[in-house]
């Protein structure tokens, strides 16, 4: 699965260049009370903010909830026109029932991304924040600092959306760690994000 923006050929006074077509990426992180999104392009390099938000699902029984999921985020590919999701995996927790439960609104989740033919990545929340913090274990305000920082964004997002656009900074950069990112200078000391030489 391609994961960078793709290249067409630019000719200028017989040289050949290259520009880069943005890729639009969804990111899912999937919830039976709440469901992140975040939607962000990539240039090569660069990515750039488009939107994010929360769906909040009523309190209702199973099938209305995940109806919710399914009828919010068809709206949503359908007005941003993404290219490709990426959705958190399910954490297995030691409740049983809560594990079943959030399974199914990502199973929700990916249905939305497969009725639009969209490919999907998933990824493991310990990948997400390798990814986007350096740090496995990073805590979600970890997350939503470096998530802000790196999409150049006025405020932090909220936990959920910062989960989903990490999911899709991650896929952006192939599930790669922080020095895939442009992230320089920032790192993790004593639970906090910090700038400078070590």
């Amino acid at each position: 699965m391609c994961r960078t923006s793709t290249l067409r050929p630019c000719s200028t006074n017989k040289r050949i260049s290259y520009i880069h077509i943005p890729t639009r990426i969804l990111g899912i992180d999937p919830g039976l009370r709440i469901t992140g999104f975040g939607i962000l392009d990539q240039s090569g390099k660069q990515l750039r903010y488009v939107t994010s938000g929360c769906i909040k699902t009523p309190d209702a029984s199973l099938p209305e909830r995940l109806k919710t999921i399914l009828n919010s985020l068809t709206e949503i590919i359908q007005q941003h026109q993404p290219q490709q999701v990426a959705v958190e995996q399910v954490f297995v927790n030691v409740n049983p029932k809560s594990t079943l439960l959030l399974g199914q609104a990502r199973g929700a989740a990916i249905c939305a991304a497969v009725a639009a033919n969209l490919p999907v990545a998933e990824y493991t929340a310990l990948q997400v924040k390798q990814a986007v913090v350096g740090n496995g274990h990073a805590a979600k305000e970890q997350v939503q600092e470096m998530v802000k920082r790196l999409l150049q964004l006025p405020a932090a997002p909220s936990p959920d959306a910062a989960d989903a656009l990490a999911c899709a900074i991650c896929h952006a950069h192939g599930g790669m760690g922080l020095g895939a990112l442009a992230t320089a200078g920032f790192r993790v000391r004593g639970g906090r994000l910090v700038g400078g030489a070590r």
